[in-house]
């Protein structure tokens, strides 16, 4: 073999090896992005062995709300898995036993990686809006906002939204899933105004449909003012 041909072969070996070298390359670090990625939206998932300050919050709520009974130590332990299943249960949500995008939305929390915009305090408060208000007048929409936002500054009641809308037996639209509805553009208008300041029951706490209310210790309270179907009370 003469040496033109020898070096011709040698040289077409290393580019097959530079060209092998190259996928191998590209390969290795398309799976590190992913694998690294993946590890950036596990962060936003809260599970059995996750441990941290979104944890303790996590417990918080959920001892607050009667979830919870353990101890408020940051450590997601068998305890809180539990009472993770139980709010789940209770609200609508996938029994799984893990804080991710939904579960977090209903307790009024936003996750590392979450849209703000389908999450957290004012997007919760036009759910319970639409939950319970949607078919009423806009005035009556912003006056159930009202509402919980007046519970939450009262000494009476949790002192977060999602305290007071979590609170055992406070809405019948958390009882019976109607939380979990998808807000209208209305209902997340009347939620700001709300945020806002506009308080159309003038500091009310409670409000109750008159047709269909059964309790008698509502039905025993005055009436300030009616909105719609809504009676409101102090």
């Amino acid at each position: 073999m003469s040496a033109k041909k020898k070096s011709f072969i040698v040289n077409i070996a290393v580019v097959i090896i530079l060209l092998s070298a190259t996928v191998f390359t590209a390969v290795y670090l398309f799976t590190d992005v992913n694998t690294v990625e993946g590890d950036a939206e596990a962060a936003t998932v809260y599970k059995q062995g996750s441990t941290g300050e979104m944890v303790r919050t996590i417990q918080t709520k959920l001892k607050n709300w009667g979830y919870y009974t353990g101890s408020v130590d940051g450590i997601f332990g068998s305890k809180t898995t539990a009472a993770v299943r139980y709010f789940q249960s209770k609200n609508g949500l996938a029994v799984d036993g893990i804080v991710g995008k939904n579960t977090a939305a209903a307790m009024g929390i936003t996750l590392a990686g979450s849209s703000s915009s389908t999450s957290g305090d004012a997007y919760l408060l036009a759910r319970i809006i639409y939950a319970e208000a949607r078919g009423e007048p806009y005035v009556g929409q912003v006056a159930v906002g009202a509402v919980v936002l007046n519970r939450v500054k009262s000494s009476s009641f949790p002192n977060t939204i999602s305290g007071v809308i979590y609170q055992a037996g406070a809405f019948d639209a958390v009882y019976d899933g109607q939380i979990n509805l998808t807000p209208n553009s209305t209902a997340i208008r009347a939620a700001q105004d709300a945020l806002n300041g506009w308080d159309p029951t003038y500091g009310c706490l409670y409000y109750y449909n008159p047709a269909t209310a059964t309790s008698k210790w509502m039905l025993s309270k005055t009436v300030h003012l009616v909105i719609g179907q809504h009676a409101f009370c102090l």
